[in-house]
């Protein structure tokens, strides 16, 4: 499978297989661009993929839309590649291998756990296996087309790339509850060509979203070739001509780094590169284990080294095929995020970054993150800018995520052999939950495995798991559900555990920090009685009993609808208007003789037909701790939106979901004939 060196090598690729689309009218970075994505995204893919994504995505795998490449964004000087990596087609054309993840993943646990040989051919093979690897470190080189254009000092204006505003509220505190002004003296923020109305209309909450940050730890400055380098993947807000704001998670590399150069006080040199070799942007989302190189990984999937070159004004070294690289400075005189404005000044070095609509759904609030000083803009002379939007599944990143998920499984056996297979379902937007299933061979394994997966590297922030026997299919939502129903019992079967958590999860009752949930859904074995007789099966009781009491259900006071699908087994639905945890009191005070195992209470316009809106509500809108009642042999999860300290129970700050502005849907509903586009996504 033929490696693509660079961005404009992935277009063609892309186009002469249907897979790109291009849109020629003028279009706004401001809203639009996310609009028109958005419903691609969600439409049919131009084509099919793998039968191994077939098989392990059989409801989504048909989704994404074509890529879109956008030549004529208004105020700036680069088109947009957007959705480029937004089919399970695509990702496994970028990443060579057509035959599918499960291919790529089997190369990969061939390296990680050879065959023992057994005489000199097998050993002959065994080295020619991994003779390629000699081959995959980085290159360094003394030019590259990323410096055919190199912009500093005053040249450097940052509104002239298409960076985009993805959601209405990106960038705008007051709008989500803060007091305005937080950022007014914050120096170098704006433009001086543009007052600050301007700028607010045209230029606030606008994001880098697609790029690898390229960092090394303190520890390594001045080292010829430091073992350090990490591309993370993160956000970056516009916030002046030559200024942005660097979010990073605090258990990110990239933090971690930060943290080094803010103990030795001193700024911190970073590179925001994009594009280039089509491999590099799963390769800084994966999750690798401690002391592996993103570029290693770049270069396996490549099939050679990434070629690098020194950046201009850094001491860092970046892609040389990239399109763009923006090198500069990170303050390390700021503050660490979890500030709010009442707790003392922002400080020097800070800005408070957000709100900006996240893959979970809703938009993450914002917080004090550091400022990067500029320094320089390269970039080739025909670049292509890529970006991405997130927000509810399905999109671009569910695509990259579901490679995570075929690609690291060895890896992920070699640390716990337990399990068999594993499925990060769409609803559960990564970290939110995982289906996993065992081989069971003792009594209580499965709660061995959840709390080996909560210490194995990022699997550690999974909120909601689910341990299934192998007869299970993890890759269907709805056995994995029903087999909780019927072999879970709520009260003995669920491990709670405290613990670290996402730090964008706003359920969680302090930041990063809440209760995780293991469903034991096995064959329950001697031994694990919990205090309670080992009975059959829970089963689905007749449809008329399920009719009789959602009757009375509807009946209760604040109750607006409720749903039992019994393609679930025993999870009950139900919309209300009140206070959750009180809805859910009087609803178990209705007399059932086969009540549902499990029950989710949502608020908003959720449409409880809908399994996925209501799991995806679960899943973002509760902690397992606070959220979670227990009793009579079933639990309920109050998954309505929050108000601080309801009940005297914590509660952060709660975030809107996502939902495009009206008049912006309006203007491209009316405009979708210009863009060029199958008429079905729009």
């Amino acid at each position: 499978m033929a490696a693509y060196p660079n961005t404009r090598a992935f277009i063609e690729a892309l186009e002469k297989r249907g897979e790109l689309r291009r849109v020629r009218a003028p279009v706004s970075p401001v809203l639009e661009i996310t609009e028109v994505a958005d419903r691609v995204s969600k439409s049919r893919a131009p084509s099919e993929p793998s039968a191994s994504a077939k098989r392990n995505d059989p409801r989504f795998w048909g989704y994404g839309g074509a890529a879109l490449l956008f030549e004529n964004v208004e105020g700036s000087d680069f088109p947009i590649l957007i959705n480029a990596y937004g089919s399970y087609r695509r990702t496994e054309l970028a990443l060579g291998c057509p035959d599918g993840f499960d291919a790529l993943a089997a190369r990969i646990g061939d390296l990680v756990k050879p065959a023992r040989p057994r005489g000199l051919l097998e050993a002959a093979a065994i080295a020619r296996r991994y003779a390629p690897l000699l081959r995959i470190g980085p290159r360094r080189v003394k030019a590259g087309p990323c410096h055919e254009v190199v912009k500093v000092g005053a040249e450097i204006d940052l509104t002239r790339l298409p960076l985009l505003r993805c959601w209405p509220l990106d960038g705008d505190p007051p709008a989500v509850g803060y007091p305005s002004g937080v950022n007014d003296a914050v120096v170098g923020t704006g433009h001086p060509d543009l007052s600050p109305e301007e700028w607010e209309a045209r230029f606030r909450g606008r994001y880098v979203t697609f790029a690898g940050i390229h960092t090394i730890h303190a520890d390594d400055a001045g080292q010829r070739r430091p073992s350090s380098h990490n591309i993370g993947m993160y956000r970056v807000q516009l916030v002046g001509k030559d200024r942005l704001a660097m979010h990073w998670h605090v258990h990110h590399d990239g933090a971690a780094h930060w943290r080094s150069w803010k103990r030795r006080g001193e700024p911190m040199p970073v590179a925001i590169a994009f594009g280039g070799e089509a491999v590099l942007p799963y390769a800084a989302t994966a999750p690798l284990p401690p002391g592996v190189s993103e570029l290693l990984m770049a270069g396996f999937l490549h099939g050679r080294g990434i070629r690098m070159v020194r950046a201009r004004t850094v001491p860092l070294w970046v892609p040389a095929s990239s399109d763009i690289v923006i090198e500069g400075w990170v303050r390390t005189d700021a503050g660490e995020p979890g500030w709010e404005p009442g707790d003392g000044p922002l400080g020097d070095g800070s800005f408070f970054e957000g709100p900006f609509g996240d893959h979970t759904g809703f938009y993450s609030m914002p917080d004090r993150y550091p400022i990067v000083e500029v320094s320089a803009v390269t970039h080739r002379r025909d670049a292509v800018f890529p970006a991405t939007i997130v927000g509810l599944p399905p999109q671009e990143d569910y695509y990259l995520g579901k490679a995570t998920e075929r690609v690291f499984l060895p890896l992920l056996r070699t640390l716990i052999p337990d399990i068999g297979d594993y499925d990060l379902p769409m609803f559960g937007a990564f970290h939110n939950a995982v289906f996993a299933k065992i081989a069971k061979s003792y009594p209580m394994q499965a709660r061995r495995v959840m709390h080996a997966v909560w210490g194995a590297g990022q699997m550690a922030w999974t909120k909601n798991l689910f341990i299934v026997d192998d007869d299970v299919d993890v890759h269907d939502a709805g056995a994995v559900l029903r087999a909780a129903s019927s072999r879970c019992r709520p009260e003995h079967d669920v491990e709670r555990v405290r613990g670290p958590l996402d730090i964008l999860d706003h359920a969680a009752p302090a930041l990063g920090a809440g209760t995780k949930l293991g469903f034991d859904c096995t064959r329950k074995w001697a031994g694990e009685e919990g205090g309670a007789a080992l009975t059959g099966e829970w089963t689905v009781p007749p449809r008329d009993e399920i009719d009789a009491y959602l009757e009375q259900v509807r009946a209760v006071p604040g109750v607006e609808d409720t749903v039992w699908p019994e393609e679930l087994g025993g999870w009950l639905f139900v919309r209300c208007s009140g206070v959750g945890r009180h809805v859910i009191a009087d609803v178990w005070r209705v007399e059932v003789e086969h009540p549902a195992p499990f029950m989710v209470v949502v608020n908003e316009a959720v449409d409880l037909n809908d399994a996925d809106a209501v799991m995806f509500r679960w899943c973002s809108n509760c902690d397992g701790g606070r959220d979670a009642m227990w009793g009579h042999g079933r639990v309920a999860f109050d998954a309505t939106a929050k108000t601080r300290n309801a009940d005297g129970e914590p509660v952060r700050a709660w975030p809107p979901v996502l939902e495009m502005s009206e008049d912006v849907r309006a203007r491209v509903t009316q405009r979708w004939s210009e863009y060029g586009l199958d008429s079905k996504s729009g």
